[in-house]
């Protein structure tokens, strides 16, 4: 699928940095600040904060695809605002919350990441579910050549990812990687050239699509709790969720529709 006139925004608010469109049951978030390469700042959060909000409430929206603009996905939180900052504007400028609540959308998450994502930029694609990298794509924390450290969640969540010794590396040093390294490290699903990278975002996201809406949705909070339980916790969860399915439309649909060799047609009831 490529993008089209025929995508409509959502909703009626007028957004200034970012993008939101819908088609297809897939809604496009884009970071729209291509003239500083999508550097986050706060009033392009607060935007993206209203966006989440929005999609969690439009049960027509299946899937999420997060792009940047332009030749980026995002270079970092712009440090302009951040220079004079004393320890209490600081923690009211971070953008954690709002990483957090991208997260925990109930819809999956695709990012689809070209060019530079550092810093914050690196912190709300690894709030993604799945990352997709274009051959040009550059990840990085470089917070700690600022004198700070990441603060959107890049300690949290990229440990969690590949391990605590490769990211203790990344966050020290403050380097790049380029898409291939992320590759090998388990950052990102797989790479794509940049020109056919959001084409292969939305096939992805397309075939998610169809699936049945409140299994998948299951299935994401699952996941993402179970990552912080131990394993009996977690397969508990598991069956109570997998038998919770049992009381759907879908269930029902998605059975006939293997037992009689047709496709099934999910409602999301």
């Amino acid at each position: 699928m490529t993008i089209t006139n025929s995508m409509q925004v959502v909703g009626k608010v007028n957004f200034n940095f970012i993008k939101l469109e819908v088609s297809n049951h897939v809604a496009t978030l884009t970071l729209n600040r291509p003239e500083v390469l999508n550097a986050l700042n706060r009033l392009m959060v607060d935007e993206i904060d209203a966006a989440v909000d929005m999609i969690a409430r439009n049960k027509d929206i299946r899937v999420v695809v997060l792009t940047g603009a332009g030749k980026h996905f995002a270079a970092g939180a712009d440090v302009n605002d951040m220079v004079q900052m004393v320890p209490e504007e600081a923690r009211n400028f971070a953008f954690g919350s709002t990483f957090n609540k991208l997260e925990q959308l109930p819809q999956p998450v695709i990012a689809a990441v070209k060019g530079y994502a550092l810093g914050a930029g690196f912190e709300i694609a690894l709030a993604a579910d799945i990352r997709l990298a274009g051959n040009s794509a550059r990840f990085g924390l470089p917070e700690i050549n600022l004198g700070i450290m990441p603060g959107a969640g890049g300690t949290q969540r990229l440990p969690r990812l590949i391990g605590s010794a490769q990211a203790k590396e990344l966050i020290f040093l403050g380097h790049h990687i380029d898409a291939s390294t992320a590759l090998k490290l388990g950052l990102v699903n797989r790479i794509v050239a940049d020109d056919e990278l959001l084409d292969e975002a939305y096939i992805m996201a397309e075939k998610i699509a169809i699936k049945p809406p409140l299994a998948l949705q299951m299935a994401k909070r699952t996941v993402n709790i179970g990552l912080n339980l131990d394993i009996k916790s977690g397969t508990e969860l598991e069956t109570i969720s997998w038998a919770d399915l049992f009381a759907t439309e879908d269930q029902k649909e998605g059975m006939k529709a293997f037992l009689e060799k047709r496709k099934p047609n999910f409602s999301g009831r």
